[in-house]
């Protein structure tokens, strides 16, 4: 089954990630495609775990993944990396104030499953703050090893997915030390979505709840 927004009303989109990369990695590709073929209201892009490096580094990043949209909103945060569960309070209070000043038509967010404890904090706090939303949980690929079985495909070409990876490797130069952060490892999870959707390339989401 195939879903079509509406191209005559303008998408609003907010996207999740708890640290500076992951939105890029997540759902880089599916965003890039929205904007392209779709009219786009507003995006607001909000990362939750930055340092003073990282987050030039994932400002210069979004301004590059939503270059073609004029009405956007970026937030780069400093709450603690790895210590989400225990400042829920004040992730919590930020996310009551997103909800205030922004309906989403479309929200991005963590994959409930996953191992990373700030992963799970902020995909617990999306459901917990909208709960009658379009909500795409995305994946990342780590150490962990707990992908799972997703249900939502979203097929990418290659200009896309090229697009994607080339603005991870060109902004994100304090993570390119890291073993796994390289061309080879962002091509390898779209290949296998894409054989898995019967396409090429694709990015793969948990879409736990649709409404028709």
């Amino acid at each position: 089954m195939k879903i079509q927004f509406n191209k005559e009303k303008p998408l609003n989109i907010l996207c999740l990630g708890a640290h500076c990369d992951d939105i890029e990695i997540g759902a880089g590709g599916t965003i890039l495609k929205l904007q392209r073929e779709y009219k786009i209201g507003q995006v607001v892009w909000v990362v939750f775990s930055s340092n003073e490096i990282r987050r030039q580094e994932a400002k210069k990043s979004a301004d590059l993944f939503l270059k073609e949209t004029t009405n956007k909103e970026i937030a780069i945060n400093s709450f603690r990396d790895g210590f989400f569960p225990f400042q829920g309070i004040e992730i919590k209070e930020y996310f009551e104030e997103i909800k205030q000043k922004f309906s989403p038509d479309i929200i991005f967010t963590h994959f409930r499953d996953d191992r990373h404890q700030d992963h799970r904090i902020v995909s617990d706090l999306t459901w917990n703050t909208w709960r009658s939303h379009f909500i795409l949980e995305y994946e990342i690929p780590k150490y962990d090893g707990d992908l799972g079985k997703p249900n939502f495909y979203v097929s990418l070409d290659e200009e896309d997915l090229a697009t994607r990876n080339r603005i991870l490797i060109k902004t994100f130069k304090s993570q390119s030390s890291k073993h796994w952060f390289d061309e080879n490892m962002f091509n390898a999870l779209p290949r296998l979505r894409g054989i898995e959707s019967a396409t090429q390339f694709a990015e793969a989401f948990y879409a736990r709840k649709l409404f028709i």
